[in-house]
C-alpha cells in the first residue's frame, strides 16, 4: 500500500510495538493477524537512544524488516520518532545539554526504554550541538527509512510535551533556554523600555529579565514564561524535526504531531498544530473519568454510576477533545487519533482495569467519527509487557490471535472503509456556536495561588451543556477572532474570562458589530494581558460593549453548602449564600443558579436581563448588527456540577435568542458528516432507556446502517430503534 492508496481509505491502525521489542515472528505474526482482521495501517515507534546507541552507528535494520514485510502484506506504516529518548553519548558530548529545574536542578534523565514516559524531558534542543545531533539523526532515519512507499505518515513527538512534574520539577531554565526567551521578548517589544512600561519593571539589561525562581505568580513575567514555554519553544523544536523531515523525505509524506490530551481552554494547541500539516491526540476515554468537582466524582470510594460514566467516556473521553482538535487544525486537515485506547487501563502489575466490551468499543469509535475524525490508531495490539502499563490497553490479550475488541473493531473499520469517501476526508459539518479559547486567560489561572481550576472547568462544563442539547461545538481561539465572520460562527461564548487584552475585547466588539452574538460570564477583562487590574474592576472596552459599570462583586457558597470549588474565607461574612439568578426583560421567566461569584451592575447603555436581591446581575445589549449578553455569575460550572434543570433550559433560550436551535432528534443526539451527495447522520443515545425515533428522509434516495441493523421505512420517514448509551450510524445519498 503506497500513500496514493491510502489516501483513500479510513486509516484503522494499531501500534505494533515500542521497546523492549517482542521477538521479530511475533511481530510478523502480529500483523498478519491485524491486516486478516482488515486493519490497513500498522504504526512503529523508533528509538533514538536505541537506534544510535554509539555516534554515528545506525540500525535500523528491524524497522527495515518489519516495514517490507508490512509492505508484501499491502499495510501502511505509520512511522512515530522517539527523540525524548536520546543515547547516552549526547548527554556526554553535550553534557549542558540536560534540562535544569525551575529551582536549577540539573535533570539528566537518560531513558533506557519508552516507558514510563517516553523519554521525556529529554535533552534540551535550544542547546545548539544537541539540536544539530537530533536533525542529523532525523535526517539519516529519514534518508534510510523512506525509500519504503508504504510508510505513509511520519509523527514527530510521541505526546507532545516534556512532563516535567513527573521529575518533580518545572522545565526548562537552563541557560540556552532563557537566553531563547529573551530573544523572544527582544523580538516581541523590541526593545527594554517597551518591555518595562508594559511590564512595569525596571531592567537594566536583557541578561537581568528572567521567570520567577520560588514560586510563580500571575505576574507578566511569568505568564509570559509560560506562553513562550508552550506556544514558541514547543512549537520551535516541533518545526525543527518537521523541516528535517520534509527535507530529506523524497515523497514529501505528511507529517504530524500528536497530544496526550488536548489543552482546553489554552490556545497553545492553535500554534503547535501549525508548526506540522495537522495535529493528533490520545485518547484513552476510560483512564480518566471526569472532574473531581462533577456529580460524579470516582476519587470516592463509592462506585460510579454506570450511565453518567459511559456518557462521561463518549462526552468526555471523545466528543470534546476531538472537537478541540477539530477546531486548532486548519481548516480541512486530517483529524487523527493518534493512540485510541484498544485494551483495559493497566496501572501496574497490582491493578487491572476493566475488560473493555464489544461496545465500549463502538461507542468509542462512533463517538469519534461523529466529531470528525478521519483516522484512528490503537494502543496498542497485544497487552503491555512491563512497568506502569503492565497487562494493559491490547486489543489482543498476551496469548491469542482474538478478542471480542478487536472483532468489533474490524467490524467498524470495515464499515467505515465501506464509505471512506466520507469518513476518511474531514466532512464534518459546521458549528453554530463557539467557546473561546484565550491563552492569557489560561496562563493567568495555571499560575493562580486559588481558583484557577474554574476556567477549566466552565469551559468543560459549557461544552457539556452544548453536549446534551445536540449543538455541535468548536473552539474559538482568541488570536484568531480578527475578521471572524458570524458567517461561520454565530455565537461565541466566553467562559470565566477574567483576563482579557484589549486587543481581544475589542475583537469581541467587531464581531457583534457584524452581527455576531456573545454570552460572557462575570469579570471580563477583571484582569489584563499582564496581570494589572484596570481600575473600574472590567476591561473599558468590555464596559462599552457591554453598556455597563461594575458595581459589586462577592463570592457566593456553592449549594447544601458543598465544597468542590470552594477556597477557604478569610473572615465572616465572605461569601453569600448560594442563590438562584432570576430573569427579566428578554430572559423573563428563566432562572439560573449563581456558581462562585456574584457580579452586579449599574446600566450605562444596555437592558437587564437577570436580576439578585433587586441589583442587575446580568445584562442584554443590542450592538451594530449583533447583540451581547453579560451574566454576572458562572454558567459552565453546571453541566457537570450540580446538575439541574433551570441551567439546560436558560442556555436553550439563550441560543434561541441568538438564532441556534438544538440539533436533536428526540432524546437522540445528532451529528452529520457530509460531503458530495452523501451525509452520514450519528445519533446518539445518551439514555438507558432503548429510544425509538422517526428521522426525515428528506430529498435522500437511498438509506443504509452502517453495521446494517435495521430500518423501517416508508415514503418520507425512517424509524429505528438505538440501544441505550449506543450510537447508530445513517449514510443518506
Amino acid at each position: 500500500m503506497n500513500y496514493e492508496q491510502f489516501s483513500k481509505v479510513f486509516p484503522i491502525g494499531s501500534h505494533l510495538c515500542r521497546e523492549p521489542m517482542p521477538p521479530m515472528s511475533e511481530l510478523k505474526h502480529d500483523m498478519e493477524v491485524l491486516k486478516s482482521h482488515g486493519f490497513n495501517l500498522i504504526k512503529l515507534q523508533e528509538h533514538w537512544g536505541i537506534d544510535e546507541p554509539a555516534e554515528g552507528k545506525y540500525d535500523f535494520s528491524r524497522y527495515e524488516e518489519l516495514i517490507s514485510y508490512a509492505a508484501d502484506l499491502d499495510l501502511g506504516i505509520y512511522l512515530g520518532l522517539t527523540c525524548e529518548q536520546a543515547p547516552a553519548w549526547l548527554w556526554r558530548k553535550h553534557p549542558d545539554c540536560a534540562m535544569v529545574s525551575q529551582s536549577g536542578i540539573r535533570i539528566p534523565y537518560i531513558a533506557q526504554t519508552t516507558l514510563p514516559a517516553d523519554g521525556k524531558p529529554g535533552p534540551c534542543f535550544d542547546h545548539s550541538g544537541a539540536k544539530a545531533d537530533m536533525v542529523r539523526f532525523i535526517t539519516k532515519l529519514v534518508e534510510t527509512l523512506g525509500r519504503f512507499e508504504n510508510i505513509v505518515v511520519w509523527n514527530t513527538w510521541q505526546e507532545i510535551g516534556y512532563w516535567g512534574e513527573l521529575t518533580g520539577n518545572q522545565v526548562c531554565f537552563c541557560e540556552h533556554t532563557l537566553n531563547h526567551y529573551r530573544t523572544w521578548l527582544q523580538e516581541r517589544f523590541g526593545d527594554l523600555d517597551n518591555l518595562n512600561k508594559a511590564w512595569n519593571t525596571r531592567y537594566a539589561d536583557w541578561l537581568d529579565v528572567s521567570p520567577n525562581r520560588a514560586a510563580m505568580m500571575p505576574c507578566a513575567c511569568d505568564m509570559a514564561w509560560r506562553y513562550f514555554m508552550d506556544s514558541v519553544q514547543i512549537p520551535m523544536v516541533l518545526k525543527t524535526r518537521y523541516d528535517a523531515i520534509k527535507a530529506a523525505d523524497p515523497l514529501k509524506r505528511p507529517v504530524f504531531a500528536h497530544k496526550g490530551a488536548p489543552i482546553f481552554a489554552s490556545g497553545q494547541d492553535w500554534i503547535q498544530a501549525r508548526s506540522q500539516d495537522f495535529m493528533g491526540s490520545s485518547f484513552y476515554p476510560q483512564w480518566v473519568i471526569g472532574n473531581a468537582w462533577d456529580d460524579l466524582q470516582p476519587q470516592t470510594a463509592a462506585p460510579a454510576d454506570k450511565q453518567e460514566a459511559v456518557v462521561c467516556e463518549m462526552w468526555d473521553g471523545v466528543a470534546m477533545r476531538f472537537d478541540q482538535l477539530r477546531s486548532c487544525n486548519v481548516d480541512g486537515a486530517p483529524l487523527w487519533g493518534a493512540e485510541f485506547q484498544g485494551g483495559p487501563v493497566g496501572v501496574g502489575p497490582f491493578q487491572k482495569g476493566v475488560e473493555i466490551k464489544s461496545e465500549d468499543i463502538r461507542r468509542w469509535m462512533l463517538t469519534a467519527v461523529g466529531s470528525g475524525s478521519t483516522a484512528i490508531s490503537f494502543w496498542v495490539t497485544r497487552l503491555e509487557i512491563m512497568a506502569a502499563e503492565c497487562n494493559g490497553f491490547g486489543l489482543l490479550d498476551g496469548v491469542g490471535d482474538t478478542t471480542e475488541r478487536l472483532s468489533e473493531v474490524s467490524r467498524i473499520g470495515l464499515a467505515l472503509n465501506k464509505y471512506a469517501d466520507l469518513f476518511a476526508n474531514p466532512s464534518f459539518t459546521s458549528s453554530e456556536v463557539g467557546i473561546l479559547v484565550n491563552e492569557d486567560c489560561y496562563n493567568l489561572s495555571s499560575l493562580a495561588s486559588q481558583g484557577g481550576g474554574n476556567l477549566l472547568y466552565s469551559t468543560r462544563g459549557w461544552h457539556r451543556l452544548l453536549w446534551d442539547l445536540g449543538i455541535p461545538v468548536k473552539f474559538v481561539n482568541a488570536n484568531q477572532l480578527n475578521g471572524l465572520s458570524p458567517d461561520k460562527i454565530k455565537t461565541i461564548i466566553a467562559p470565566v474570562p477574567v483576563c482579557m487584552s484589549e486587543e481581544t475585547a475589542l475583537s469581541l466588539t467587531q464581531f457583534v458589530e457584524s452581527g455576531g452574538n456573545l454570552i460572557s460570564e462575570a469579570c471580563p477583562g477583571r484582569v489584563d494581558n499582564y496581570g494589572f487590574c484596570p481600575r473600574g474592576q472590567i476591561s473599558p472596552a468590555a464596559e462599552s460593549l457591554f453598556g455597563v459599570k461594575h458595581k459589586a462583586l462577592t463570592s457566593i457558597n456553592e449549594p447544601n453548602d458543598g465544597k468542590r470549588w470552594i477556597v477557604g474565607p478569610y473572615t465572616y461574612g465572605e461569601y453569600a449564600e448560594s442563590s438562584v439568578l432570576n430573569g427579566t426583560g428578554i430572559l423573563e421567566g428563566l432562572y439560573t443558579p449563581a456558581n462562585v461569584w456574584l457580579e452586579t451592575y449599574d446600566c450605562t447603555d444596555s437592558d437587564p436581563c437577570l436580576y439578585y436581591n433587586g441589583s442587575v446581575a446580568g445584562v442584554h445589549r443590542n450592538h451594530g448588527k449583533g447583540q451581547a449578553f453579560l451574566l454576572g455569575t458562572i454558567i459552565g460550572h453546571n453541566g457537570t456540577a450540580y446538575k439541574n434543570e433551570n441551567t439546560p433550559a436558560f442556555v436553550f433560550a439563550l441560543l434561541h435568542l441568538c438564532g441556534t436551535e438544538p440539533n436533536k432528534t428526540g432524546s437522540l443526539l445528532v451529528r452529520r458528516r457530509s460531503i458530495g451527495n452523501k451525509e452520514a447522520l450519528i445519533l446518539t443515545n445518551p439514555t438507558n432507556r432503548e429510544v425509538f425515533e422517526h428521522i426525515d428522509i428528506n430529498d435522500f434516495q437511498n438509506v443504509e446502517d452502517l453495521l446494517d441493523e435495521p430500518i423501517e421505512r416508508n415514503e418520507t420517514k425512517l424509524g429505528i430503534w438505538v440501544k441505550p448509551l449506543d450510537i447508530r450510524v445513517l449514510i443518506f445519498s
